[in-house]
C-alpha cells in the first residue's frame, strides 16, 4: 500500500536518537474532552461507535492536527477493543470510564472468550481507520498506533473496569497461576497480531 511521503518526521528522528531542530510534541489523549468539535461529535455518537467507524475515528484523529502544530497524530481507538473482540461487553460510562458488566470471576469464565479470533476480521475497523487517516494526513505527520499490555487488559477483564489496587487481578495470579498464564498468553498472541496489522 502506498501512502503520501512524510513531510514531518521529527518525532521519528527523535525516537531514533537523531538530532532534531526542536523537541517534538504530540498529545497522548489528543481528542480528549477539551476539543469542542470532539464533544459535538460525541454528543451524536457513543464512544465505541466512533472507535468502530473508520470515518469517524479518522475525523476525530485529525481534529487536533487541524487545530494545533503537533509532530504526530495518534489513531482514535481504545485499548479495550481487544477485550470486545474476545467477546466481552465493554461500556463507556460517563464520569466512570470503561466498565465490563460481566467480568471474569473464575477460570471457567475463560470458556466464554472467543479465543481464536481472526484479528483482521474482528479489528479490521481499526486498520481501515489507520489507512484512511494516513491518506488524509497526506504525509503531514506520522500516525501512531497503540495497544494495551496483556496485564493491563487482564486487569480490566477481571476487575470489570479501572482499578487503583487491581486486587481481583492480583488474586487471580496467586489463586489461579496456570489460568492467569493462559489468559496472558491469549492476550499476548492477539496483541502481537494486532500490532503487526497496525
Amino acid at each position: 500500500m502506498s501512502f503520501p511521503a512524510l513531510k514531518n518526521d521529527r518525532i521519528l528522528r527523535a525516537a531514533r536518537g537523531e538530532e532534531v531542530d526542536r523537541i517534538p510534541v504530540w498529545v497522548m489523549r489528543q481528542a480528549g474532552r477539551y476539543l469542542p468539535e470532539f464533544r459535538e461529535l460525541r454528543s451524536r455518537y457513543d464512544f465505541f461507535t466512533i472507535c468502530r467507524t473508520p470515518e469517524l475515528a479518522c475525523e476525530v484523529t485529525l481534529q487536533p492536527i487541524q487545530r494545533y502544530d503537533l509532530d504526530a497524530s495518534i489513531i482514535f481507538s481504545d485499548i479495550l477493543v481487544i477485550v470486545q473482540a474476545l467477546g466481552m461487553i465493554v461500556e463507556m460510562q460517563p464520569s466512570v470510564g470503561p466498565v465490563i458488566p460481566d467480568p471474569l470471576k473464575e477460570p471457567i469464565d475463560l470458556d466464554r472468550l472467543n479465543q481464536s479470533i481472526d484479528v483482521k476480521q474482528e479489528l479490521g475497523y481499526v486498520f481501515e481507520a489507520i489507512t484512511l487517516t494516513r491518506h488524509r494526513l497526506n504525509g503531514q505527520v506520522p500516525l501512531i498506533g497503540f495497544t494495551g499490555a496483556p496485564w493491563t487488559l487482564m486487569c480490566y477483564m477481571i476487575e470489570g473496569g479501572g482499578s487503583k489496587t487491581m486486587s481481583k487481578a492480583k488474586k487471580w495470579l496467586y489463586k489461579y497461576p496456570e489460568e492467569s498464564k493462559k489468559l496472558l498468553q491469549i492476550l499476548t498472541d492477539i496483541i502481537v497480531k494486532y500490532l503487526i496489522e497496525q
